[in-house]
C-alpha cells in the first residue's frame, strides 16, 4: 500500500484509532494529527519559540501542522505564548528556520541512504535501475531540465503505478547529500530510509513549493 499523501491522513485525523503513528493536537487548529504532519517547537532558554523538527530538544513541546499557512497564523494568534504559558515571540525568521531544518533533515536521509547503498545517482544510472525494479521514490533537482525528468519519470510511469517524485530540492543540496558538487537526477531505493525520508519530504512541501506537482500534471495519461 502506498503511504497515504498529507491530505489524506488529514481526512482521517479526527478518529484516533485511524492513524499510522502517535498522534498530537495541533496548538492552532485543534485537529489531531500524526506527528509525521506535524512540527514541534519548544521555548528556548532566552524565551522564545525554536522549532524542533527532529523531536530532541527537552521541555515541552509545543505542535503545529507542518505547513507555512498554519504557522502564520500561530505568529499573528500568539498561539505559542498560549502553549507556553508565558510571553514567547518568535524569531522574525521562524518560517525560513523550519524549513531550513527540513532541508537538512532531507539532506541528511538522502546522505544516510548513500553511505548505505540505498541510492543510485545519475541520468543513465536511475533510467537503468528503472528497467528491472521499482523505485522508492525519485529524485529530481528543482533547476534541472524538463527534458531530463521526463525522460526519467515516463519511463517509471510507464512500468510501475504512481512512481512518487520529490523535486522541491536543489542541485546544490542533492549534491551535499551524495557527496558531488551537483546532483540532477537519483532514486532512492524502497526500505525504512524511503520511508522515512516520505515523512520528512512531505512536511518540507508544507514549506517549500513541491514543483512535481505541476511537471507532470495531465502529461502522463
Amino acid at each position: 500500500m502506498m503511504p497515504r499523501t498529507v491530505n489524506e491522513r488529514l481526512s482521517a485525523s479526527d478518529t484516533d484509532d485511524i492513524t499510522d503513528g502517535p498522534v498530537r493536537q495541533c496548538a492552532v487548529t485543534r485537529d489531531r494529527l500524526e506527528k509525521a504532519d506535524m512540527i514541534r517547537f519548544v521555548r528556548s532558554p532566552d524565551g522564545l519559540a525554536v522549532p524542533d523538527v527532529a523531536e530532541k530538544l527537552p521541555g515541552r513541546g509545543a505542535w503545529i501542522r507542518a505547513d507555512k499557512d498554519t504557522l502564520a497564523k500561530a505568529v499573528k494568534a500568539g498561539t505559542f505564548s498560549r502553549a507556553f504559558k508565558a510571553q514567547t515571540p518568535l524569531p522574525d525568521d521562524i518560517a525560513a528556520m523550519v524549513e531550513g531544518q527540513l532541508v537538512r533533515q532531507c539532506v541528511g536521509l538522502l546522505g544516510m541512504a548513500r553511505k548505505s547503498g540505498k541510492v543510485v545517482v545519475g541520468f543513465d544510472q536511475v533510467r537503468a535501475y528503472l528497467k528491472s525494479r521499482s523505485p522508492g521514490w525519485l529524485i529530481e533537482a528543482s533547476d534541472g531540465s524538463e527534458d531530463g525528468r521526463n525522460k526519467v519519470h515516463f519511463l517509471a510511469k510507464a512500468m510501475y503505478d504512481d512512481p512518487r517524485t520529490a523535486g522541491a530540492l536543489s542541485s546544490a543540496e542533492l549534491g551535499v547529500a551524495f557527496g558531488r558538487e551537483r546532483v540532477i537526477h537519483a532514486l532512492l531505493q524502497n526500505g525504512a530510509l524511503a520511508r522515512s525520508f516520505g515523512t520528512a519530504y512531505t512536511r518540507l512541501t508544507g514549506f517549500r513549493p513541491a514543483p512535481e506537482k505541476d511537471w507532470f500534471s495531465g502529461r502522463d495519461r
